[in-house]
């Protein structure tokens, strides 16, 4: 029986991690072994991105809340508090649209939310 090499195989890897490489700076999107180092980070950092992505996006919509309800002259956490209170459940990514798109109906929540706290 022939002997079968690798060569097919490796190029085949070899394609796939430069094409993950391209737009790379310098050897990163030329050479293999650069190119699969700076791939594996990239990928690593993707992942954590990923992650990152939704903290980074609740931090937003409680600074957006929070931002509203200032304006209605109350603070974040008594909102959010007063709000389950009189047993509102929405989402703090809805809650932050509604402040951005609909004041008035904010301003409505802000009520409902001190109304429950009294």
């Amino acid at each position: 029986m022939a002997r079968v090499k690798g060569a097919l195989n490796t190029r085949k890897h070899h394609k796939k991690v430069l094409k993950l490489a391209k737009g790379f700076r310098g050897s990163e999107s030329k050479q293999y072994r650069v190119a699969n180092q700076a791939v594996m980070r990239s990928m690593q950092n993707a992942y954590i991105g990923r992650k990152h992505r939704k903290r980074d996006f609740r931090r937003l919509w409680i600074t957006r809340i929070s931002a509203a309800c200032k304006m209605n002259g109350m603070n974040y956490s008594t909102f959010i508090n007063g709000l389950k209170k009189a047993d509102i459940e929405m989402n703090r990514k809805m809650l932050s649209e509604i402040a951005i798109a609909d004041p008035k109906a904010f301003s409505a929540l802000c009520e409902t939310a001190k109304n429950a706290l009294k």
